[in-house]
């Protein structure tokens, strides 16, 4: 397409969060003012996105008709957190995984998700069922727990036992030694759905533990110690939670937020995509059926990227219509094949648009990230709106 025809073009702005540093609408309203310094003339739509993670209540308060209702829960040490659950009139709810388990709840000091407990997040579900949700529906991702729910589960009424029929630990580690199950899950018939792009399993050498625990702080010894106590626990799950399916280690999804997507699963619930959730809401099927150009981002596009998150949605969207998408992101590490083939243009580092990792372009991307955005906003109106 070329840059010449776009004159007078509508732009569709649908990043993701940049995580760390600034929320999904902070970075789209960078890009459009560094966009409009440029070509204030064009029309640009602003949907910030998110897939489950950190966000997702945000922008769903935005689109949906439902009333805010603080809870108290808590973090993934068990210290006091602030969190809450959006109501919709036909009694349903929707909760953020991240509010209870988020990783950005911890200092860098303090993550280790042989010890995280996901118990918050099923202080928020026994909230959102005591309101009267006859569904509840769970953004996943963003978590610093790798206990495969049984935190979650542990708030709900399933306490899970050691051998001498004593309640376990809190965290992912203590599951080594799981032998039973004690209680029933208290949800009085209200539907889950586990609101994530991950397709990842609960165990094994793509799962919760490999793929996601180093990035929660897990050595490689823990890594291993993790994936054998997850595995120990679904095979308990299965056994004695009435409604488990089988295979719950292998199941799409189950690896989700540290396997609390395996704990839905295993509580009769199901799987669906956040982000197709999201756009749904925010109607952004239609945004993108009248757009010239999709601008989207998120902190680092990567290998992940394109399994399901936001960039690759929005992208392959894009891409099914014939319109131009760029990402814009903290760093770069796909491939232009694969990010072609996935349906992105072109994309945009801010470390390499400071200047590179050599010459403290990372520092200047996680310290100036809006500025950032606004130039590189600037840059792209430059070569395609004239």
């Amino acid at each position: 397409m070329c840059a010449a025809t776009l004159l007078g073009m509508r732009v569709l702005l649908c990043p993701d969060k940049f995580a760390g540093t600034l929320a999904a609408p902070e970075v789209a309203a960078a890009v459009a003012d560094g966009w409009r310094t440029v070509a204030d003339g064009d029309d640009l739509l602003i949907r910030p996105l998110a897939d489950g993670g950190p966000g997702f209540l945000d922008i769903l308060a935005d689109a949906l008709d439902a009333r805010r209702v603080p809870v108290p829960t808590v973090d993934p040490l068990g210290r006091p957190a602030a969190g809450e659950i959006l109501l919709t009139r036909d009694a349903t709810a929707y909760l953020e995984s991240a509010q209870a388990c988020g990783l950005h709840l911890l200092g860098a000091d303090e993550r280790d998700p042989k010890a995280a407990t996901s118990y918050g997040l099923g202080l928020l579900v026994a909230a959102a069922v005591e309101h009267g949700a006859r569904t509840v529906v769970i953004g996943l991702g963003g978590s610093a727990t790798n206990d495969g729910g049984a935190g979650m589960l542990t708030a709900l009424g399933v306490t899970p036992l050691d051998e001498a029929g004593l309640a376990l630990p809190y965290g992912g580690a203590a599951l080594a030694a799981v032998a039973a199950l004690d209680g029933a899950p208290r949800l009085r018939d209200a539907r889950l759905v586990a609101a994530t792009d991950v397709d990842n399993p609960l165990l094994g050498l793509h799962g919760a533990s490999n793929v996601f625990g180093p990035q929660k702080g897990a050595d490689r010894a823990d890594v291993l110690l993790l994936d054998a106590a997850l595995e120990r626990f679904a095979a308990v799950l299965e056994r004695d939670l009435p409604g488990c399916p089988p295979s719950l280690g292998a199941l799409p999804g189950g690896g989700a937020a540290g396997g609390l997507g395996a704990a839905i699963l295993a509580l009769g619930g199901h799987c669906e995509s956040g982000i197709g959730l999201v756009t749904r809401a925010i109607g952004l099927e239609t945004a993108l059926d009248g757009a010239d150009l999709v601008i989207t981002g998120e902190g680092s596009f990567d290998h992940q990227s394109l399994r399901g998150k936001v960039v690759a949605g929005v992208a392959g969207a894009a891409r099914d219509r014939g319109v131009p998408c760029v990402v814009l992101a903290g760093q770069v590490s796909t491939g232009r094949r694969e990010a072609a083939a996935a349906g992105v243009t072109d994309a945009y580092s801010l470390v390499e648009h400071f200047g590179g990792e050599a010459g403290g372009g990372l520092a200047e991307a996680l310290a100036r990230p809006a500025d950032g955005l606004r130039e590189l906003g600037a840059r792209l109106a430059r070569q395609w709106s004239r």
